[in-house]
């Protein structure tokens, strides 16, 4: 894993609300985080989120369904996968790019754009979260190479200084966002194709998107969001479990280590 940062990239990050990073995993790393996610999924069937038997979300025949298979919180079931997305080293990289002191895991997802998927309209992600903060940060994964063909992600530059809170559902019509935010409108995108292994970092308030699937293979890609430390809940329950979700009230501080474990912490 290779979690070396430049201080170009920690400037993109901060300017655009995303950046690059090629080479993040090896050749015999991609194999075993592929095969793991893959067994994870395969063994999900249908369900959407892994872990916590009262979320009994599933995947139907809508539009939403068409745009990817998601599969969520794999970590909780697959120490591979666990041992990826928890990984201290990674937990450094992401606090040196949102330039926060400490990070917890919020949901990792595989995206798999299966042959001849939807596209995925212009969206934000932090809005979805149980959390609102303007330091919230993904790492999207490409399990194989993601091209303009096959669904790669496409950013639009400084979107996130735009950004509230509001959103837009990813849904059929691709620039719902952009009555909510009309100057973003006016950014040309940028288009991210990647090499198996490569990564990017978004801040969870860059607005981002991805293409339809043209081609007869899956887009296998493994993504996780984290949540800056000392966040609070916002009222959302999103893929908080039942039982938690009801012993909080708006303003608490989201510090559960067994759903939301702290994977790095700056030290004092």
């Amino acid at each position: 894993m290779n979690t070396t940062l430049t201080s170009e990239q920690i400037a993109s990050y901060e300017r655009d609300g995303f950046v690059l990073h090629p080479g993040f995993l090896s050749a015999a790393e991609v194999a075993e985080l592929k095969a793991a996610v893959l067994e994870s999924v395969a063994t999900m069937g249908r369900k959407k989120v892994a872990g916590d038997a009262t979320n009994t979300a599933q995947e139907g025949e809508a539009y939403y369904d068409k745009v990817f298979t998601q599969r969520l919180n794999l970590w909780r079931i697959n120490s591979t996968v666990k041992r990826y997305v928890l990984s201290p080293e990674l937990g450094r990289m992401l606090c040196a790019l949102a330039r926060v002191k400490s990070i917890r895991v919020w949901h990792d997802q595989a995206l798999i754009k299966e042959p001849f998927a939807n596209p995925t309209s212009w969206h934000l992600d932090n809005p979805y979260w149980s959390f609102f903060s303007p330091h919230s940060i993904s790492i999207w994964i490409a399990m194989e190479d993601a091209t303009p063909q096959n669904g790669c992600m496409y950013f639009l530059p400084g979107s996130h200084r735009l950004a509230t809170y509001q959103n837009a559902g990813i849904g059929e019509n691709m620039a719902d966002l952009f009555k909510l935010y009309p100057k973003m409108a006016e950014i040309d995108s940028v288009c991210t194709p990647m090499k198996a292994g490569d990564c990017s970092f978004h801040n969870g308030l860059c607005a981002h998107g991805a293409g339809a699937n043209m081609t007869r293979r899956r887009r296998i890609a493994m993504t996780c969001a984290y949540m800056p430390g000392g966040s609070t809940f916002n009222g959302n329950r999103n893929i908080l479990p039942e039982s938690y979700f009801k012993t909080l009230r708006p303003g608490d501080v989201l510090a559960n280590d067994q759903w939301n474990p702290e994977i790095y912490a700056a030290a004092i």
